[in-house]
C-alpha cells in the first residue's frame, strides 16, 4: 500500500540509527568518476531512485558502472572526452539535481541530446541554468522558452565565462563548473552567499585546478581527472528526520552515525541548537574532503526562533521538518527568504502549511516562508505528501507527537532519497513501518 500510518511514539526514541549514504555527494562521485580516467570506487553509495536516474543517464553515454554490493559502485572512467552520444532520450525522473548538473555537462559534449522527467521535474524552473549557459555559447532548447523541460541540447565549443549568480544556488554553480570543464580558460561562478560546496570540494579530489575567489570559485578548463576512492557520508538531509524526532519526543537520546557535517549544510544543526535542542557532534572527522561527524540527539524542551538570511541556503532541504520542529516548539517561529520553496519537488512552502494545519498545526504561509505559533502536541488526521519525499517524511515526524495516529499518503517518493526509511521510524517509534 502507498500509505503508512504513524502512531504516536511510546517511549523515547534510543538508540543508533545510520543514515544512507549523502545524495547530493553521490550524484557528483558517479559524474566525476565517469569523467576520470581509470577505476574509481563509490562507497556508501545511496542507492535511491534519484542517483540511479545519474547513473543509469552515464551507462546510456557508454559508462560501464557495476554494483559490487554493499552499496559499492565500479565506474570505469572515460575521461572528458570520451562520453558517446545517447540512443534515447535521458529520463531524470524527479531529479532535480541529474537534469540540471546534466545540462552543464551535455553542453560542452559535440553530440545531441534530450533531457527530461517525470510530472513534478517538468515543472520546475531550468532558465536558471540555461541563461548563463547559453551565454558560454550552449544551445539549448525547452518548453516556456526554455524554463521548462524536456531540454533539448546541442552541445559543442564553449567559452569560458564570470558569472555572478542572482541566487545561491549549487545546482547552478556545479552546472556552470561542469561545463567549464570543457572550457579553455578559467569559468568563475559567484552567489550572493555560499550555497553548499560538494562540487568544489570533490572537483580538486579528482584533479581539477579549482581554488576560491571573492564572492565564489574559479575553475581551469580542461583538467585530466583520474581515478579515486571515494566514500559518501551519511545524508544530513535524512538524518534531520531523525534529529527532529528525537528532539521532540521526550525522553529520546538517539546517536545518528557517520552524518556529513559540510559547513554548506550544517544549518538545520544551527537552527535547532537556537531551538533549546540538545545535539552534541562526536568524533568529528574527514571523509574524502567533507567533515563527517556522529550526532547525540536528546529529547528537548524547544522554543521559536527566526531563521533567514545566509542561513536559508545551509538548510534549504531540511526546512520542511524544521516546521514540524516550530509547530511543536514553545512561541512563534519565522521562516524567511526562503521563496526557494516554492519551486521545490512541491510548493514546500504551501504544503507544509496546508498538511500541518490538517493536524492542528497554526502555520501562516508568506510569500517566502511562514509563521508558525507552536503548540504542545498536534492533532492525528490523513494528509498528503504531494509526491514529495521531504513533505512525507515530515509529516510522518510530526505523527510521533500527535495525539492519535497519522495516515501519510503517497509515500512512495522517499524512495528517492531516503529507502528503508519507514522501517527504520517505526522501530525506533515502535509502530510497524511499512
Amino acid at each position: 500500500m502507498n500509505r503508512c500510518e504513524i502512531d504516536p511514539a511510546r517511549g523515547g526514541l534510543r538508540g543508533e540509527v545510520t543514515i544512507p549514504g549523502d545524495k547530493s555527494v553521490s550524484h557528483r562521485a558517479v559524474i566525476f568518476s565517469s569523467l576520470a580516467e581509470g577505476s574509481s570506487y563509490v562507497r556508501n553509495f545511496l542507492c535511491g531512485e534519484d542517483n540511479y536516474r545519474t547513473v543509469e543517464a552515464f551507462r546510456r553515454m557508454g559508462v560501464p558502472i557495476e554494483e559490487k554490493g554493499d552499496n559499492l559502485l565500479r565506474i570505469q572512467g572515460r575521461g572528458l572526452d570520451g562520453l558517446k552520444e545517447p540512443e534515447d532520450v535521458l529520463d531524470c525522473g524527479n531529479s532535480g539535481t541529474t537534469i540540471r548538473l546534466l545540462s552543464g555537462l551535455l553542453a560542452g559534449q559535440p553530440f545531441f541530446s534530450v533531457l527530461t522527467g517525470d510530472q513534478y521535474l517538468r515543472k520546475r524552473p531550468m532558465k536558471r541554468v540555461v541563461k548563463p549557459l547559453s551565454e558560454m555559447g550552449a544551445r539549448i532548447w525547452g518548453r516556456s522558452q526554455g524554463d521548462l523541460p524536456p531540454l533539448a541540447i546541442h552541445g559543442g565549443r564553449l567559452r569560458p565565462i564570470s558569472y555572478d549568480s542572482p541566487i545561491a544556488s549549487a545546482q547552478v554553480k556545479s552546472a556552470l563548473l561542469l561545463a567549464g570543464l570543457y572550457c579553455d580558460g578559467v569559468t568563475t561562478v559567484r552567489e550572493p552567499c555560499l550555497s553548499r560546496d560538494h562540487t568544489e570540494r570533490m572537483l580538486p579530489f579528482f584533479g581539477a585546478d579549482l581554488h576560491p575567489v571573492a564572492g565564489g570559485v574559479a575553475l581551469t578548463g580542461r583538467p585530466r581527472l583520474h581515478g579515486c576512492e571515494v566514500t559518501v557520508p551519511g545524508d544530513i538531509s535524512s538524518a534531520a528526520f531523525f534529529m527532529v524526532a528525537a528532539l521532540i519526543v521526550p525522553h529520546s537520546e538517539l546517536l545518528i552515525r557517520n552524518v556529513g557535517v559540510n559547513p554548506t549544510r550544517d544549518g538545520i544543526i544551527e537552527a535547532l541548537r537556537r531551538m533549546g535542542g540538545d545535539l552534541e557532534l562526536v568524533d568529528e572527522r574527514l571523509a574524502a574532503g567533507e567533515p563527517v561527524a556522529d550526532i547525540l540527539v536528546r529529547g528537548s524542551r524547544l522554543k521559536g526562533i527566526e531563521i533567514g538570511g545566509s542561513l536559508i541556503p545551509r538548510m534549504i532541504d531540511e526546512i520542511p521538518v524544521f516546521t514540524v520542529a516550530a509547530a511543536l516548539a514553545e512561541g512563534t517561529s519565522v521562516v524567511r527568504d526562503a521563496q526557494e520553496l516554492r519551486v521545490k519537488e512541491t510548493d514546500r512552502i504551501a504544503s507544509m502549511t496546508s498538511e500541518l494545519t490538517k493536524l492542528g498545526g497554526e502555520v501562516e504561509a508568506r510569500p517566502d516562508g511562514m509563521v508558525i505559533t507552536g503548540r504542545e502536541r498536534l492533532q492525528g488526521g490523513k494528509v498528503l505528501s504531494h509526491g514529495d519525499h521531504r513533505i512525507a517524511m515530515s509529516m510522518a515526524v510530526a505523527g510521533l507527537r500527535a495525539l492519535s495516529p497519522v495516515e501519510v499518503e503517497d509515500i512512495a517518493c522517499t524512495a528517492t532519497s531516503f529507502p528503508g526509511f519507514w522501517v527504520l521510524l517505526g522501530r525506533l517509534a515502535g509502530f510497524e513501518g511499512h
